[in-house]
């Protein structure tokens, strides 16, 4: 697979370039973005570990995370990953950077579409949609954030908020 099908076939799908920003969107300023402004990150596979591991540190035993028999008989037909193992894995995708941000807004209209397997591997694809002025030091900026496999199907969506420094304010 080249980096750029790994990284970006399923804009091309629609359309859009593969990477039509460089990925340090969280390190500019409100007033340095653009609408439209979007990147797709590297990618992560999934493992067995992982689901073992995030089950132990939150306690989310569903046997469709941890239970190999039970899961087999399922619509799945074998274990998938937890839905918030999918956002948080997203979440450590994006690359941030201290300074601009001052605080993760809120999360909105999250929707799982496909299930993560064991063995998946796992990218984000954020979009700036929507910035707002709120005072002369901070911003909201509004991302649409899609995570996508390595087939390139949609297994998640959501609307993620982010309040931001104005460069007035650097």
């Amino acid at each position: 697979m080249t980096t750029e099908e790994h990284l970006g076939s399923a804009h091309l799908k629609s359309g859009a370039s593969p990477q039509t920003t460089a990925p340090d969107l969280f390190a500019r300023y409100l007033d340095d973005l653009e609408v439209g402004d979007s990147f797709t990150t590297k990618g992560r596979t999934i493992t067995e570990a992982d689901l073992v591991n995030f089950a132990s540190l939150t306690w989310d035993t569903y046997p469709l995370h941890v239970d190999a028999e039970w899961a087999a008989k399922t619509m799945f037909g074998e274990r998938i990953a937890h839905g918030m193992l999918v956002l948080s894995y997203a979440a450590g995708l994006v690359p941030m950077q201290p300074g601009p941000i001052v605080a993760f807004y809120g999360m909105e209209k999250v929707r799982f579409f496909a299930p993560t397997k064991i063995g998946d591997t796992i990218r984000v694809h954020v979009e700036l949609k929507e910035k707002e002025e709120r005072d002369e030091h901070t911003g909201l900026a509004t991302f649409h954030q899609a995570v996508l496999n390595q087939r390139d199907e949609t297994v998640c969506k959501s609307i993620n908020k982010v309040v931001l420094k104005r460069r007035a304010d650097a």
